[in-house]
Formats: C-alpha cells, structure tokens, sequence
C-alpha cells in the first residue's frame, strides 16, 4: 500500500495497517463503513468531502497518510506484537526522515503497541520524533463503537488547531 507522504508535511496520519479493501483498492481507510474521511472534512482539516479516491490531495492540504504495519488484514487484531514493534521502528524511521510537524496515529491500540508505551491515551503525547510531536487519535473504523463521527472530529480538530499554532 503507497504512502501519501510529502517531506515537511504539517500533518502525517497514521493508520493501524490496510484493510482488505484498502489493500484492494489502493486507496487508504477505503472501507464504506470507516469514517476516516468524513471526520477530517467535519474537523476542518480538508474543505470538503473527500474519497478515498482522492487521497493524493490530501499532499496540498499539508497532509499524509501512512501506516503502522504494512500487511493488509481484514481485522487489525490479525496483527502480532511484533509487527507491532517493527512496524513502530520503520515508522520512526520514516518520520525522522519527512519530518512533518505531527504524527497522529489513528488508534490508541496501535500506538501502545508500536511505541511500547501502554499508558498513552487519546490525545497529544510526550514522546517525539526529532522535531515531530505525537497525538493518538481515536481509531475511525466502524467496529470502534466508543466514538461517534461528531465527538471523533472534535479530537482530530484539537489536532488541528494545534498543528495550526506551530
């Protein structure tokens, strides 16, 4: 699965890893039911709407999307600890190579997982990357039912609001 990266990006938003329709499609969170998309339009990250087919915009909105662990799997609970813990290397590895101003790993599950820190909660971490700050936010998926669309957005507007200020 392409990233959607840029070198400097204000934003890099990571998903957990492809589903199979992402994988299928080659379009990142292309599920019907995830709501990825919808939540950036309602934060005012993107000015309208966009499809997942329409990923590549996102690069001049100062924006990105990569993921945790590259193998596509139906659910992310498929995934192993280990891949996990490399996927969070490589991870870092690529962030400290692009640099962008925040990494925002959509999925607290991933997060303590890949970076090993089980406390991390929703939200801006201590940790960074060099420069590159963290924030966990709530994963999108249809299956997390802890979340509505309306109280997701107000998280990812948080992030954005932050990364506005710098």
């Amino acid at each position: 699965m392409p990233d959607v990266v840029a070198d400097g990006l204000r934003v890099l938003f990571c998903g957990i890893n492809p589903g199979l329709m992402t994988a299928a499609t080659g379009h990142h969170f292309a599920r019907p039911g995830n709501r990825f998309w919808p939540v950036l339009h309602l934060s005012g990250f993107t000015p309208r709407l966009l499809k997942p087919s329409e990923q590549g915009e996102l690069l001049s909105y100062g924006l990105g999307i990569t993921n945790v662990v590259a193998r596509a799997s139906a659910r992310a609970d498929e995934l192993t600890a280990e891949e996990y813990r490399e996927g969070g290397r490589l991870l870092a590895e690529k962030v400290a190579r692009l640099k962008p101003r925040w990494l925002a790993v959509v999925g607290v599950t991933a997060y303590r997982a890949a970076f090993d820190d089980r406390k991390a909660q929703v939200g801006p971490q201590e940790r960074t990357i060099g420069d590159t700050r963290l924030w966990v936010l709530p994963n999108p998926s249809g299956l997390n039912a802890h979340w509505t669309a309306a109280t997701m957005a107000e998280e990812f507007a948080r992030l954005r609001v932050a990364a506005e200020q710098g």
